[in-house]
């Protein structure tokens, strides 16, 4: 079979999975990453999808929850990242979480002892005429020059949105006599690990002295970004803090489902959850504290968390501005950009959310290029799966009145997928509760999703 190069620009999680993806499906891969030669305003290192954020996966249940499908159907299709992400799995209660240095370790080992594909370092400004096939997995931190390049192709602008980062703290330097170890209801994570959390409990005054120093603590600003949004997926903890004082205790700092055995009978008012970082556990991070607070306010109001007052932090805080494409109106069904049918888009440029989200439209891209440079077509899985749904909401399937203008980021989510509904009590003799009748949805739409994806894997033109 005559096949010609696929070009993968972008090292991050979509551009890697693209690039295993195309490979293992015999195309020739260029990997072109532009780190170290040109850094980023995130990355530390020139590793293959290094975490820039949060080291979670998030939710790794199947059944009733949408990212736990999401996973389940990568790891049907072979994903690297997946594969890469369970061998280098950390404690993180019902969430699958990865030490991060060990997981970039695995996927750039995996990729560099690829036989189909080869690396380049350097940074990529446009598209050579010659290159009949590229990916466009440059994430949210493309390069100007690269994103002027785009931006001639399609005549589009692109949008833009903050994303934060969570500081990370040396374990050694926590107080367990103040904190605690245990999973929020005890629940058990992909590891069997039902006391993945660290916890530290704040009471009622400490938590209205924590939100004022977070209110008043000196942050960073970017006068010529001021109207750029904030993605609600890495929304800084002090703009929660001034939507709302209580809204940090209703969401990272929610003190249900956990019981402190050091004071048993005192409940928490609100509680700063830490999950672990690397393999080791020497690192964690603090979940949901993404933050812009200047680092000096960083260290003097989180070492004000009981458990914290002598904390060491790894890494800090920080804010950086991310990109994306109006993706209904420039790309079409299988992702490729209408104006310059030879490129395809991947990952968080796209406006998926999230790092399997991006990761999972690398492994489509990468399927669908290396069919194409074959001589083959390929479409994406139907609507039904997590992978289609995230399809069809980037090119716009979604979208009634075909109305781009209201394109936003997004996770996955059953909102995305066909409704089904559980039987009625007059078709079982049984009434469900509300609670179990979403539930019993979830996991229809979730059994329903894994057989299409598998009806799809069959057909000839996958093969």
């Amino acid at each position: 079979m005559t096949t010609e190069t696929v070009h993968v620009i972008g090292g991050g999680l979509a551009g890697s999975e693209a690039a295993w993806q195309a490979a293992n499906a015999g195309a020739q891969v260029v990997l072109h990453e532009m780190r170290p030669t040109r850094g980023t305003e995130a990355h530390q290192t020139d590793r293959f999808a290094e975490l820039v954020c949060s080291n979670s996966f998030r939710a790794d249940d199947w059944e009733y929850n949408a990212v736990g499908l999401l996973h389940a159907e990568m790891r049907r299709l072979d994903s690297l990242i997946m594969r890469c992400a369970d061998a280098c799995q950390t404690p993180a209660g019902g969430a699958l979480a990865v030490d991060r240095e060990g997981f970039a370790d695995a996927v750039t080992a995996a990729l560099a002892s690829h036989p189909n594909i080869r690396i380049d370092r350097g940074e990529i400004v446009g598209f050579p005429s010659d290159w009949r096939h590229v990916i466009v997995a440059t994430g949210p931190l493309t390069s100007p020059a690269l994103a002027e390049a785009i931006l001639s192709l399609t005549g589009e602008s692109v949008l833009s949105f903050f994303d934060a980062i969570a500081p990370i703290v040396h374990f050694e330097t926590i107080d367990m006599g103040v904190a605690w170890r245990q999973s929020r209801y005890d629940k058990e994570g992909p590891g069997g690990d039902a006391a993945a959390y660290i916890n530290c409990p704040l009471s009622r005054d400490e938590y209205e002295a924590f939100i004022d120093a977070l209110l008043a603590g000196e942050k960073t600003t970017f006068k010529e970004w001021e109207k750029v949004p904030y993605f609600d997926g890495c929304l800084p903890l002090e703009v929660m803090a001034e939507r709302g004082r209580d809204t940090p205790r209703y969401g990272p700092m929610k003190p249900v489902g956990l019981t402190n055995p050091h004071k048993p009978g005192e409940k928490a008012y609100a509680v700063v959850q830490l999950r672990q970082d690397n393999a080791l556990g020497t690192l964690w991070n603090i979940v949901g504290f993404q933050t812009k607070l200047k680092h000096g306010a960083q260290t003097e109001i989180f070492r004000t968390i009981p458990g914290l007052e002598k904390a060491v932090f790894a890494r800090l805080g920080g804010l950086h501005r991310n990109t994306f494409l109006n993706s209904p109106r420039v790309l079409d069904g299988t992702l490729r950009l209408k104006a310059d049918p030879r490129l395809r888009f991947a990952g968080q440029i796209t406006g998926v959310e999230g790092y399997v989200e991006s990761a999972a439209m690398g492994l489509l891209a990468g399927r669908m290029a290396a069919a194409e440079s074959q001589g083959r077509s390929l479409t994406p899985p139907p609507a039904s799966t997590a992978h289609g749904a995230l399809v069809a909401h980037i090119t716009g399937g979604h979208l009634q009145d075909g109305d781009a203008r209201s394109f936003q980021p997004m996770n996955i989510n059953y909102g995305l997928l066909p409704p089904m509904d559980p039987p009625r009590a007059s078709e079982t003799g049984r009434k469900f509760a509300r609670n179990e009748r979403g539930r019993a949805r979830k996991r229809l739409m979730s059994v329903r999703a894994l057989a299409d994806l598998d009806l799809w894997l069959q057909a000839p033109e996958v093969q």
